[in-house]
């Protein structure tokens, strides 16, 4: 996913599938109705061979699960052998990360603080997002901090996020803004929430992965400050 090693560690392990099987150099995640992050392939190393692809498409197979895999975008040589198999690249992501101490700064009383577990409306948030009940679920498998982040905005719950630490690295996942309350800054203060939070419990940078084709996010977290710090897509057969 990216050359930085941690954030690559705590971007699997903060958002974590119900359980992995190895395949070879390859591991393959299941993620019981809960998306591609989880649901995916992924190279442990570069020395694989195609018993290995063959062994991980038998595993996808076996869940019920379609055959995926999520691979950095400098992995040529995986990318000629799944092309050779008719897959096709889908959802282009960048990763992103700042400091911590880049977006700490105090917010407007009562508009993002941490809370967990997470209330029924950042539940109904996310539902209403696309972040189902299946993805919802994945926030409870962390093992590592983590908690929810409320945003409001006229005395309304309007917001939600997750954020989560590995080692020195917290990553934030499922950030939703109710549509009628999206364009007054609710966003950003939930992602200062989140670096507030997690530099109390003793992260030092923060990141995030966002789809190339939300160019609504991208240009928030540019402002923010975030930098990408790798890139990856997901590869599947039509």
């Amino acid at each position: 996913m990216t050359p930085d090693t941690a954030a690559a560690h705590a971007f699997e392990v903060t958002w974590p599938a119900a359980e992995y099987r190895d395949s070879g150099a390859f591991r393959t995640g299941r993620g019981l109705g809960a998306g591609g992050r989880v649901s995916s392939t992924i190279a442990l190393r570069p020395d694989w061979n195609p018993d290995d692809l063959d062994a991980a498409e038998a595993v996808h197979h076996h869940w019920d699960q379609r055959p995926m895999f999520r691979m950095p975008d400098s992995d040529l040589t995986l990318r000629e052998a799944l092309l050779a198999r008719g897959y096709r690249q889908e959802t282009p992501t960048a990763v992103m990360a700042i400091d911590c101490a880049a977006l700490t700064r105090e917010l407007p009383p009562m508009t993002a603080f941490a809370i967990w577990p997470p209330i029924a409306m950042q539940r109904d948030l996310w539902a209403a997002g696309n972040i189902s009940a299946e993805r919802q679920a994945v926030m409870e498998r962390v093992n590592g901090p983590h908690t929810s982040i409320l945003g409001r905005i006229d005395d309304r719950a309007a917001g939600a996020g997750f954020v989560a630490i590995a080692g020195d690295v917290a990553m934030v996942h499922a950030v939703e803004v109710a549509p009628q309350f999206r364009r007054r800054g609710l966003a950003s203060h939930l992602i200062r929430a989140a670096a507030d939070w997690a530099s109390a419990n003793g992260a030092a940078r923060m990141g995030l992965a966002v789809s190339r084709g939300n160019t609504g996010a991208r240009a928030l977290y540019d402002r923010l400050g975030f930098v990408e710090i790798g890139a990856y897509s997901y590869w599947a057969r039509p």
